[in-house]
């Protein structure tokens, strides 16, 4: 039986006197791929902020292996990969060099080798050593992107990360997705993108 790793209770977030969404319910398990889909402004990005924690919801809970993400946050962030609209890139780094300290952020010292390919599958093969304020804001969320293909973080929250990529780079990041969910990962994400996906899957709809 597949492990439950994430699961929401009772979510509500309110804005402003704005009511975004209420009494939001889901489990989220191993080895699928959750898409939060709704309109313009219904709050997509916004529970995704939720689920990382940068944000409180107004009322209600989120668990992490059945504890309160307030209370496991260590081990949660530790097994959390989130990737939103901003790059979270420093200008004055190369591409190499930005890749290297995101990875560093979580204990991670991959080798050269391994940084450059990754940065080759994010569709910056000839760009490694180019300051990221040289770059167009496609390639900039990119740097950010290529993380993927080197996390080791059991989940990953994605918005919209398909925005300024061309068809392989869709492929590959979509062949990504897949194999991380067959390797036992959860991958939540918002995306107008028709994606092919061979791992079971679940919609969280938003008005």
């Amino acid at each position: 039986m597949p492990e439950v790793l994430l699961r929401a209770e009772n979510l509500l977030f309110e804005y402003d006197d704005l009511l975004l969404f209420e009494q939001l319910n889901f489990s989220a398990q191993q080895g699928e791929v959750v898409y939060v889909e709704g309109p313009n402004g219904s709050g997509k990005t916004t529970l995704l902020k939720i689920l990382c924690g940068l944000i409180e919801p107004t009322e209600g809970q989120i668990y992490w292996r059945d504890q309160r993400i307030s209370s496991a946050h260590i081990d949660y962030r530790q097994n959390l990969l989130y990737q939103g609209h901003q790059a979270g890139i420093k200008s004055s780094l190369s591409a190499r060099e930005n890749l290297k300290w995101l990875l560093s952020l979580k204990g991670l010292r991959p080798g050269l080798d391994k940084i450059d390919e990754a940065l080759a599958l994010s569709g910056l093969m000839g760009f490694e050593d180019v300051p990221c304020g040289h770059l167009s804001a496609g390639q900039k969320r990119r740097v950010g992107l290529a993380r993927i293909f080197i996390s080791n973080e059991k989940i990953w929250i994605l918005d919209e990360p398909f925005t300024a990529i061309d068809k392989k780079g869709v492929a590959t990041l979509e062949s990504t997705i897949n194999q991380h969910a067959e390797q036992g990962g959860l991958v939540f994400i918002t995306t107008h993108q028709s994606l092919n996906l061979t791992v079971p899957s679940q919609c969280i709809t938003l008005d």
